[in-house]
């Protein structure tokens, strides 16, 4: 099997997301021929609608969150610094990518922004150079459109059963995570794997007994 037209990803993230941006810096390696829409969604709003809580929202998951992207940074040789802290609002930065354009080079910038240089949309000073740096203004935060495009971004990325960030939506079908940025490479290859019986028995897995939750 090989990829014998173009492809169009929608590629679901949010800058509260180190793994989102850890991948936005693997994203050159996707084979060639491959078209890539950048989709900013709010991820507390596919989390609520999942009913599923962030991995800074439990504990333990948390400090290994941040140890396991520290590492993954390492590993692939990609320079990473942690805001002042997190969780944090992440809409001024989303308002902000749509407002300038919604490229590539915007999507860098403010990965770069938060994940490189440490800061947060709250650091009023940073924040406002890097609005002028894209040429935006607070005007054009507020605009009806750009929030409405972030609304439409979650509405879509829901419909698409798209459940955490960064997810990667092509062919009706959803990779989620930077771990799953290989298997997305596979799949745009077109890899025989996703034809074999292992793989069909993996989409068509049953469930059993339900966690019942407590009342």
């Amino acid at each position: 099997m090989h990829m014998t037209e173009q492809k169009t990803i929608d590629w679901y993230f949010d800058f509260i997301s180190p793994f989102s941006y850890l991948q936005a810096e693997l994203l050159h390696t996707l084979p060639p021929g491959v078209a890539l829409r950048y989709r900013p969604v709010l991820l507390a709003g596919l989390l609520n609608h999942w009913d599923n809580k962030g991995p800074a929202e439990i504990p333990p998951k948390r400090t290994w969150t941040f140890e396991h992207c520290a590492w993954l940074a390492h590993r692939h040789g990609i320079p990473m610094t942690m805001p002042g802290h997190h969780p944090f609002n992440p809409l001024p930065l989303l308002r902000l990518f749509v407002a300038a354009g919604g490229g590539e080079q915007a999507l860098r910038r403010i990965f770069h922004f938060v994940w490189r240089e440490g800061h947060l949309p709250t650091d009023a000073e940073p924040f406002r150079q890097l609005m002028q740096e894209l040429n935006v203004t607070p005007e054009m935060l507020d605009s009806p459109d750009v929030k409405q495009a972030i609304k439409r971004n979650g509405e879509d990325a829901i419909a698409a059963g798209v459940f955490g960030v960064p997810t990667a939506v092509v062919d009706n079908r959803c990779f989620w995570g930077l771990d799953a940025t290989d298997m997305l490479q596979a799949w745009l290859r077109g890899d025989s794997f996703f034809e074999s019986p292992l793989f069909h028995s993996a989409r068509s897995l049953p469930p059993g007994i339900q966690r019942v939750k407590p009342s």
